[in-house]
């Protein structure tokens, strides 16, 4: 578990994690808060955040287990 989380705090799993989640996130939110925005609601914050927060846990994760698997070998 360490191990994993030593990877996951790496700079450019990070990086690229944050990446990932600014353009995915974008497009959840666009998905998912057009409807409201469009009718003149106000948008969901903590659903706005998610929107980010997921895919950037989901790469680190993903990442992380790429690189434990790579050391590996």
């Amino acid at each position: 578990m360490r191990e994993f989380f030593a990877a996951c705090m790496k700079p450019s799993i990070r990086r690229q994690a944050l990446k990932v989640s600014l353009f995915v996130g974008t497009l959840l939110n666009l998905i998912n808060q057009a409807g409201p925005l469009w009718n003149g609601a106000s948008p969901s914050w903590p659903h706005i955040f998610l929107n980010y927060l997921v895919p950037f846990c989901v790469s680190s994760y993903s990442a992380a287990k790429n690189e434990i698997a790579r050391n590996r070998l």
